[in-house]
């Protein structure tokens, strides 16, 4: 929850700023660690049983409302407050809806990448965490939906990844260097991450 925010908004409890929640917890830390707990949980069962598969803006909204909806009133809508941390700026509010349809028809146009060849396949991945990260439509839980949908996604092509097996630290510096233009370190990690061959059941 390391943001840095423009203003307080409705949906922090007033003077500080941790988000409004169906537990009316108060404490960031003790909140933080629930929404672990709980979407740790979702996110395992979702691997066992995905339950949406059309690969479009609503599949990813859908997901951020499965992990999230038992904490956040407004988990699967878009942000109302405009974003930025480590030095990363986001979207404006006003841009996330035009950004997020043309990256996910952009997605659809492609097929979902079905047919590429690996070195395509990993250049379109790339692509769309790097616009989907850059967009950050949500205002809690951008990564965790992002993750699990690029795994059904990769699992759609015949391929897996298990982001529990990459260090956190080279994504997180392989990510804030491909805000900046420079995508080759985050290349190199799904490229060693994506399993090529493996059936999906």
């Amino acid at each position: 929850m390391s943001y840095s925010i423009d203003a307080l908004t409705s949906d922090c409890y007033k003077g500080t700023t941790c988000l409004i929640n169906k537990f009316n917890i108060k404490d960031e830390k003790i909140l933080k660690d629930l929404e672990t707990t709980i979407t740790f949980g979702k996110i395992t069962e979702y691997s066992l049983n995905p339950l949406f598969n059309t690969f479009d803006v609503s599949h990813y909204k859908a997901i951020h409302r499965y992990l999230f909806g038992d904490i956040y009133e407004w988990a699967g809508e878009y942000r109302n407050v405009d974003m930025s941390k480590k030095g990363t700026s986001f979207a404006k509010v006003d841009s996330i809806d035009d950004l997020m349809d043309n990256c996910f028809k952009r997605l659809n146009d492609n097929k979902c990448f079905q047919g590429f060849n690996f070195d395509e396949f990993i250049d379109g991945i790339v692509d769309f965490y790097c616009v989907t990260n850059m967009i950050h439509p949500f205002r809690e839980g951008n990564g965790r939906t992002q993750r699990v949908f690029l795994t059904q996604l990769i699992n759609l092509n015949n391929y897996s990844i298990d982001f529990s097996e990459i260090d956190t630290d080279d994504l997180m510096l392989a990510t804030i260097q491909a805000a900046n233009g420079v995508n080759a370190f985050l290349k190199d990690i799904f490229k060693n991450a994506i399993k090529i061959n493996l059936s999906i059941n």
